[in-house]
């Protein structure tokens, strides 16, 4: 048929959940673990796609808290635990956030749960 590719409708919804999760910031280790909690490891139908939907939502939201967290402190605090900026003294006096990792540990909170 001339160098045309022919999928199974299957095939192409596949396709298509695995662009909506990259489209959306998911990493393909993360669009595999949903389709593995799929049963049979099937091709999603609506039921299930609503579920998965669902899951990402969560995911999604908890990033967008996160984004909007870091947005809003933006200019007043690099978030402790490194480069502590003198303001951060008051939420972080003797650097105790230090024990919970490097990094800015009020901003990242909820990312390592």
């Amino acid at each position: 048929m001339g160098n045309q590719r022919r999928y199974e409708r299957a095939m192409l919804r596949k396709i298509s959940v695995i662009r909506i999760g990259q489209t959306l910031g998911l990493s393909l280790v993360e669009i595999g673990k949903a389709f593995e909690s799929l049963p049979e490891k099937r091709t999603p139908t609506r039921k299930d796609w609503e579920k998965l939907s669902g899951d990402w939502r969560k995911q999604l939201d908890q990033r967008m808290e996160s984004l909007q967290r870091m947005r809003d402190r933006l200019s007043e605090c690099i978030g402790c635990g490194c480069l502590s900026l003198g303001k951060c003294r008051l939420y972080n006096s003797g650097d105790h956030k230090s024990a919970e990792g490097n990094g800015p540990r009020y901003l990242l909170v909820g990312e390592d749960e």
